[in-house]
């Protein structure tokens, strides 16, 4: 897997953004874009490869999967999650978690104190 950072499109504060149109996906990368960070957390955008994937990690702090497109495997604390686009999923702090693209995947990551 190779990750690398992407700026597909400009995102601008007080207008609509579509989120989707903010990270592309590239054969056998995962793609990240950091859009918001701060003392209170971050958003960040996700384009995942189909078969492409985040091993196992824990966060200090809650962390919310929003699926934009396509289809994704997470691990939660051992348990298995299907997500798919238009859902959203918890992944609590300090609980091991991982995700693995079924098919091609845009998701937002938030993740807040």
């Amino acid at each position: 897997m190779t990750e690398k950072t992407n700026n597909s499109q400009q995102f601008n504060a007080a207008e609509a953004n579509r989120l989707v149109g903010l990270i592309d996906i590239a054969p056998g990368t995962v793609a990240s874009r950091t859009l918001v960070k701060g003392a209170s957390g971050t958003l960040t955008l996700f384009g995942f490869d189909a078969g492409e994937g985040l091993s196992e990690h824990s966060a200090p702090f809650d962390a919310w999967v929003y699926v934009l497109e396509g289809l994704a495997h997470l691990t939660i604390g051992g348990k298995p999650v299907e997500v798919s686009s238009g859902e959203i999923v918890c992944m609590p702090a300090n609980v091991p978690h991982a995700v693995q693209a079924i098919e091609s995947l845009k998701m937002l990551l938030i993740l807040y104190k």
